[in-house]
């Protein structure tokens, strides 16, 4: 899969309004097909600051993805709330889902 996070730092001013602005962009995307999740968390520390995690099935459904109709509407109606350009990391990583943080372990039979 490819794996995706990226950091919005939006303008303060809109920084509470953001779920709403990304809304139809979030839906579009978790509804195409390679899309294995797609998910927006606000920082804890920087109140204007938004983390992108998401992942696609393989490179066919990233580049699908970056061609769609929905991704490149974002790129025109996305920037004009956003203080800076988006910083993103990505890797192909070799599974299709979570693994399990073994450090962390719950029992299973806890009550």
């Amino acid at each position: 899969m490819i794996f995706i996070t990226a950091k919005f730092r939006v303008l303060p001013e809109h920084a509470d309004r953001f779920p709403a602005i990304t809304d139809e962009f979030t839906r579009a995307t978790r509804g195409e097909p390679g899309c294995l999740w797609f998910d927006w968390s606000r920082s804890i520390e920087e109140p204007d600051e938004y983390v992108l995690v998401e992942a696609f099935r393989d490179d066919e459904a990233g580049a699908a993805h970056v061609r769609s109709e929905h991704f490149r509407k974002a790129q025109q109606t996305l920037p004009p709330y956003l203080a800076e350009t988006p910083r993103i990391m990505n890797a192909n990583v070799p599974q299709q889902d979570w693994s399990l943080l073994g450090e962390m372990a719950v029992p299973e039979d806890r009550p």
